[in-house]
């Protein structure tokens, strides 16, 4: 303990938060500047393997050994580590100590080499101790909201199902491609290699305006998936010693330095229907606590604004008018208090479709329009924004001169592709060479409010 809770010493890990949480089991609380060797090497190559093994390997040329390896090597007895002798133990601790000092000492001077010092010592890792503190106190949750919301929603999928039925004059596996054949919904729908439809949400949804079933057997799936994944699932996976849900955050797995969640992923449960509402309902305080939000306001879009320094866009958000109206009164060449739902709808799609760089095809599937009316619409935004046009451009010129693109905060997404002759894995990576520096810059500011809002409660 006195070790662990100095707070002089540097403590030095290989994904340090799960020791920090294992420690903080036996009331021990790490204190001290921290540096994960995981977290240096995602700094530096956010697209590759961030393990041990593979960074002993690349880093030190070691051939490890895995534990499986080593316990298969003693005896079918021992099933795992608890079952080999304790100086086995000792030893391989220590081995792992000592790899991972060595890999500190590489990567420290890597991060100093490629100015990525201010993102690890002043983003990643005091955002280490935030998550320790998020996942040990996981959440509360309310099982017999999500038991009545489970009956509720049977009862719903039920109804959907008869009406699938209805529609199509026959029963037939909802999750089967058997409905294009019956009611050619579509004349060349896509196939597999091996000459199945494609009926994947995306593909689906491009179909919506073909056929009325269409829309209900998305609703189908989105309830099932909603039923499956959270309302029957989240009570299985409350931990019976402290009877709360607690997530993992993962720090580093994306390659925009976003987080990700898992077991459960609590990140993508939906906010913008009364479903997805019905199931973040049953997330709930501890007795006598209220929960607290904060959020950005369009971090993106604002983002976008400070990047390309386009007046018009600056000056919207400056106004304090609504973004996506005023972006509709400038397409549109109307007065603000004149914009529609219908015009603020588009605008807004406009809005987060144009800053990933979405084409005329993709801008038309997605608003259910004429490819004529979006190119219309992205031309008036362009002609409305045209710095954001220019900053566009610019980003896949660095990226092609470079092979990468940065942040506000110098994270770096390498785009091998950038320079591909196949035009569609290029247009990916033209579309990346866009849409990290803004990603990007909004999940490290949003880190760095985490761990100022963790500060202040710690003080």
């Amino acid at each position: 303990r006195p070790l662990f809770e100095n707070e002089k010493s540097m403590k030095v890990g290989q994904n340090i938060k799960y020791d920090m949480i294992i420690l903080q089991n036996y009331g021990v609380q790490v204190k001290g500047k921290l540096f994960d060797t995981m977290l240096a090497h995602y700094v530096l190559q956010p697209e590759l393997r961030h393990n041990m093994d593979y960074l002993a390997e690349i880093y030190l040329h070691y051939q490890t050994i895995h534990i499986d390896e080593l316990i298969g090597a003693r005896g079918k007895n021992q099933k795992n580590m608890r079952d080999l002798p304790p100086e086995d133990v000792y030893r391989y601790a220590c081995e792992d100590a000592d790899v991972t000092l060595k890999l500190k000492n590489v990567l420290e001077k890597e991060l100093k080499e490629q100015g990525a010092e201010h993102l690890f010592y002043e983003i990643e890792m005091p955002l280490v101790p935030v998550l320790v503190n998020i996942e040990s106190n996981g959440v509360l949750l309310d099982t017999e909201a999500l038991k009545q919301s489970s009956q509720h929603f049977t009862v719903r999928l039920q109804e959907i199902e008869k009406e699938i039925y209805e529609m199509a004059g026959e029963t037939f596996n909802i999750s089967s491609a058997k409905l294009f054949d019956k009611l050619k919904i579509v004349e060349k729908a896509k196939k597999t290699k091996t000459g199945q439809y494609v009926t994947s949400e995306e593909v689906l949804q491009s179909y919506r305006s073909k056929h009325d079933i269409i829309g209900k057997i998305l609703e189908y799936r989105g309830l099932k998936k909603l039923l499956s994944t959270y309302i029957d699932a989240l009570p299985q996976l409350i931990n019976p010693r402290t009877g709360r849900i607690h997530t993992s955050f993962n720090q580093a797995v994306t390659a925009t330095g976003r987080l990700s969640s898992s077991n459960p992923n609590l990140q993508n449960i939906t906010i913008r229907d009364e479903d997805g509402k019905e199931i973040r309902k049953a997330f709930i305080p501890d007795t006598g606590c209220e929960f607290f939000s904060a959020d950005y306001s369009q971090i993106e879009l604002r983002i976008m604004a400070h990047l390309s320094e386009d007046k018009n866009m600056i000056d919207a958000f400056l106004s304090g008018h609504d973004i996506h109206a005023a972006t509709a009164a400038k397409i549109y060449k109307i007065d603000i208090n004149d914009v529609t739902a219908d015009m603020r709808r588009k605008a807004k799609t406009a809005n987060f479709g144009i800053i990933y760089g979405i084409s005329v095809f993709g801008l038309a599937e997605r608003m259910g329009v004429s490819r004529q009316e979006a190119k219309e619409l992205i031309d008036g935004y362009f002609e409305t924004y045209p710095q954001v046009k220019e900053y566009m451009d610019k980003s896949i010129q660095v990226a092609r001169e470079n092979g990468y693109v940065e942040t506000i905060f110098h994270r770096k997404r390498f785009l091998p592709d950038i320079n591909s002759r196949n035009g569609v894995v290029r247009g990916y990576a033209e579309r990346n060479a866009i849409n990290a520096p803004i990603q990007g810059s909004a999940a490290d500011i949003i880190k760095v409010a985490m761990a100022h809002i963790y500060q202040r409660f710690q003080a």
